[in-house]
């Protein structure tokens, strides 16, 4: 993932974390350990996702990077609105029933789908979380000792043994995995 996509991160030199915040507040910080000849891992704060610097030249250079491209202006004529037209395949039966809605067969689909995300959100917030924890446990805790416990845990839902089994880490790897697992057991769920 570009560094220009993300919000925050957080940066690791073995299990050391060196930095956290914004990718300009945490670039410096990584450029300036990979010269001094260490190995460091950049992970987005919400989803664990690895994150990808360009280090190549002055830290003017690799700043001016991180600034998003801007958009050519529009002229006059029609926003964009962002709506992205795709081939839908249904029944007959079913493009009968959307016909029959109010607001025709694309308003009744976005009220589906809408309804749909609002009804699997906290199920998709628990695997979300357990994916991102899961994803940065296994980058930067996978040889630390209860790592085969706290991942049987995370899966299980079990937090009062997945915050025993991270105990003994280093503090921001488990700071870190504390956080990202946190969002499994938001309001008693997972």
């Amino acid at each position: 993932m570009s560094a220009a996509e993300v919000k925050s991160c957080t940066a690791f030199s073995g299990h050391r974390l060196i930095a956290s915040g914004a990718p300009r507040e945490v670039v410096g910080v990584v450029k300036a350990a990979v010269e001094a000849g260490e190995s460091v891992l950049v992970f987005d704060d919400a989803d664990a996702r690895p994150v990808e610097f360009d280090l190549r030249g002055s830290p003017e250079d690799v700043l001016a990077r991180l600034e998003p491209a801007e958009e050519p202006k529009r002229g006059p004529g029609r926003p964009k609105l962002g709506v992205t037209a795709r081939e839908v395949t249904l029944l007959p039966r079913h493009w009968d029933w959307l016909a029959g809605q109010p607001g025709g067969a694309s308003v009744a689909l976005r009220k589906l789908v809408e309804g749909a995300l609002r009804e699997a959100e906290g199920p998709d917030r628990v695997r979300k979380g357990r994916e991102a924890a899961y994803r940065f446990m296994t980058a930067v805790a996978g040889d630390l000792p209860g790592y085969e416990e706290a991942t049987r845990m995370l899966f299980a839902g079990d937090w009062t043994a997945f915050d025993a089994a991270v105990e003994g880490w280093p503090e921001g790897v488990r700071e870190h995995v504390r956080m990202l697992a946190g969002r499994t057991w938001r309001n008693g769920e997972g």
